[in-house]
């Protein structure tokens, strides 16, 4: 975050999607240098390079501690002259630990990593061509790292309400009117990995809204409600791509019309007939 200029809705914190795993992308250290941080997935490393074309990496294998990795990191930054402060406590999680300390998790499961990495592949191309058939505000398609969902969101371009109960980054995040779309591996609340969408603020008569395909429902985490799409009825279509693309677009539909968008003036060119 201290390395890269500050964007709306904070785009400048997320992970993004390349060819071989997640990167920060570009960030910025004195005198002009840069670097970037890839987890690559193809060959188990974490990488590190700058502008200067010096590179260095460790290996992401079982047994590395959350220790191990914090100091490797910071070790590798040191030499490249370019060690930043981080704020060493996980993020949104039960786990208090500091970084540096914590030597009892230790897993890495490079089949399943595989694995996940395949399905964010195949979603980010999903993702980004859902989201050229919007013409208005849409995000970056990236991964928030405190609960690794890959995600993209449109905007109607009117402001929320306030939020006065919300803490800074949630008052950033949802200042606008909002669908917001992704996949997510689940956790203890939700138990198979699936696809998602919700709206913010969510519309009174949401739920009453159709969803497509047969597989889709409307369910319930925390406060707000959420169009789900189990992976596998994805996985196991004839047609994985429609599947997805059309509960995509159901749940835009569902929440820009429950919230009064203007739906069709915020269509792109590149939208298809076939849609909606």
């Amino acid at each position: 975050m201290g390395s890269t200029a500050p964007r709306n809705h904070w785009w400048h914190v997320p992970l993004y999607l390349d060819v071989r795993g997640l990167t920060t992308r570009r960030l910025h250290a004195s005198d002009g240098l840069t670097f970037e941080i890839v987890f690559d997935f193809v060959d188990h490393r974490l990488v590190i390079a700058t502008n200067s074309g010096v590179v260095d990496s460790f290996e992401l294998a079982d047994g590395l501690s959350v220790a191990e990795f914090d100091e490797k990191l910071h070790a590798i930054l040191t030499r490249l002259g370019i060690d930043v402060t981080i704020r060493e406590t996980p993020y949104g999680l039960p786990l208090t630990t500091p970084f540096p300390a914590d030597r009892e998790h230790a897993s890495y499961d490079r089949n399943a990593v595989e694995r996940f990495w395949r399905i964010l592949d195949w979603t980010d191309g999903i993702l980004e061509e859902f989201a050229g058939w919007n013409c208005g505000k849409t995000s970056p398609v990236h991964v928030f790292w405190h609960s690794l969902d890959l995600a993209v969101t449109r905007f109607g371009g009117k402001r929320a309400p306030a939020m006065p109960d919300a803490n800074a980054v949630n008052r950033e995040a949802y200042s606008h009117e909002l669908v917001s779309f992704g996949f997510w591996a689940g956790d203890h609340n939700m138990h198979e990995p699936s696809f998602y969408s919700y709206t913010s603020p969510e519309p009174a008569d949401l739920r009453r809204r159709l969803l497509e395909p047969k597989e889709a429902l409307w369910s319930e985490l925390g406060s707000s409600s959420l169009a789900l799409l189990p992976y596998e009825a994805v996985r196991t279509s004839a047609d994985p791509r429609g599947t997805l693309l059309a509960f995509l677009e159901s749940a835009y539909q569902a929440g820009a019309h429950a919230s009064g968008w203007d739906a069709e003036d915020l269509e792109s060119s590149w939208r298809p007939e076939f849609a909606g």
